[in-house]
């Protein structure tokens, strides 16, 4: 698992190890890492020229004591200065291995930036002093200290300038922004290095292979296909059959037990799958809304008087508020403009606070909400969040979210909690389209056909 913790937990936890270390201890275990980061970054550390830009925080100590490592390795590095309050002790160090402190106009243009400007308990956007400098080094690759400076540790935010990364080297544990966007775009590449800080229970997290792994349910061997789970699928519709056959392709890839189709594109269904049977009878969770058009109200309809779990999907969302009654086991899965409508936002609303947007939703509707986009947020009603990395650019194709609505209704027909139905189903919505993308362009079918032997590669 990976985890997210908040400025404050992350403090709490700095001062109780560093009670137990000696003075500085903990900055050097840091630049530590940071240095080696930048290092491998690098390759070639001999007379590899590094620009350290300095704040007045700790994330500045940590790159004065980096930079001294570096030279220290071979490497010219330089130090812009963005504070009168620079740490004191770390410039030292960084002074007595070799290092040299420049106005940013000596600065050679080096080859790595390491932005050391503002931490992660700093406010978002940038001075315009620390704007300028940026400016000067554009298409330099940086390296973030902890977090891009700028960026909002805790909500994913970004409010005003702030540095775009390649790499951020993060310590102790990961932070929000890392994980959710759009903060995390800003981030790059993510590294962690442990400092072996004792942290509480995280309010945000994102499920590892291992994890995917261990949550998969796994038929036994007395199971039959009604034992190991019925989904039944209403979606599509006279004007969008296809996204029939999508979903239908994802529930039957093999993590349930038998799909029941019910809906107007039965013959288009049954030519590419014809395993799936279109007849009446009982299930264990049902799919509704995908391309559903003026078919999806009288398919939530019947899904929620079934009184099993539900994906809610695209066109059913709207139909929600007409059923204030029965709620219970209900997975929403809206994209950001979805999202919006449901609460009456502006999309760039919701685009610009995921997070918040997300947890908003959950907590009105008191169900599962799953809203799609680069990095998927899962947020439960009492305020728990999964973050799914594992998808691709090439997924941003029409009818992925069939094909993704299928494959959560067969976690959950299956037996699986909605929350953790939605996550695993998530990230493995994402692993498949990465396998079948293969670095290139790639369609919805392809995802869903993908499905098995991505699991097959997780459960090897």
């Amino acid at each position: 698992m990976r985890w997210a913790h908040s400025v404050e937990q992350v403090r709490s936890a700095e001062q109780d190890l560093m009670a137990r270390l000696p003075e500085g201890a903990l900055m050097q275990r840091a630049a530590a890492g940071l240095a080696t980061a930048v290092a491998e970054l690098l390759g070639a550390m001999y007379g590899a020229r590094v620009l350290l830009l300095v704040g007045g925080g700790d994330n500045g100590g940590d790159a004065l004591y980096a930079g001294a490592r570096l030279v220290r390795r071979g490497a010219v590095v330089e130090a812009v200065l963005l504070s009168e309050h620079a740490h004191t002790d770390g410039l030292a160090a960084f002074r007595g291995a070799g290092g040299r402190v420049v106005d940013r106009a000596d600065a050679h243009r080096p080859d790595v930036v390491v932005d050391g400007i503002v931490g992660i308990g700093g406010r978002p956007g940038l001075r315009p002093e620390a704007e300028q400098v940026l400016a000067g080094l554009a298409g330099v690759p940086v390296v973030a200290v902890d977090l891009p400076s700028g960026v909002d540790a805790d909500t994913g935010r970004l409010d005003g300038p702030h540095v775009r990364a390649d790499l951020t080297v993060t310590f102790g544990t990961h932070k929000t922004a890392h994980l959710v966007d759009p903060a995390a775009l800003a981030c790059g590449v993510v590294h962690l290095v442990d400092l072996g800080l004792e942290l509480p229970a995280p309010g945000v997290e994102a499920l590892q292979a291992e994890d995917v792994a261990a949550l998969l349910p796994r038929p036994g061997p007395f199971d039959h296909k009604y034992t190991r789970g019925v989904v039944g699928v209403h979606a599509g519709s006279a004007a969008y059959p296809g996204a029939a056959v999508l979903a239908t392709s994802a529930a039957v890839s093999g993590l349930a037990g038998m799909v029941r189709y019910a809906g107007s594109a039965a013959d288009a269904v049954r030519a590419r799958h014809p395993e799936v049977v279109v007849s009446d009878g009982r299930v264990q969770a049902w799919v509704v809304g995908s391309g559903g058009d003026a078919d999806a109200e009288q398919a939530l309809a019947a899904a929620l008087a079934d009184g099993v779990p539900v994906v809610v999907d695209a066109d059913a969302l709207v139909h929600l508020e007409q059923h204030p009654g029965r709620r219970r086991g209900l997975v929403l899965t809206p994209h950001a403009g979805e999202l919006a409508r449901m609460l009456d936002a502006d999309r760039a609303e919701v685009e610009a606070d995921q997070l918040g947007w997300a947890r908003r939703a959950a907590a009105a509707y008191d169900e599962v909400v799953l809203l799609k986009g680069r990095h998927t947020l899962v947020a439960h009603p009492d305020g728990r969040v999964r973050v799914t990395t594992s998808g691709v650019p090439w997924l941003a194709v029409a009818g992925a979210g069939d094909v993704l609505a299928g494959l959560v209704g067969s976690l959950l027909a299956a037996g699986l909690e909605p929350y953790d139905a939605a996550s695993v189903g998530s990230w493995l919505h994402g692993a498949a389209a990465a396998l079948a993308a293969d670095g290139g362009p790639l369609q919805a079918s392809a995802v869903a056909d993908a499905i098995p032997a991505t699991v097959r590669r997780l459960l090897a």
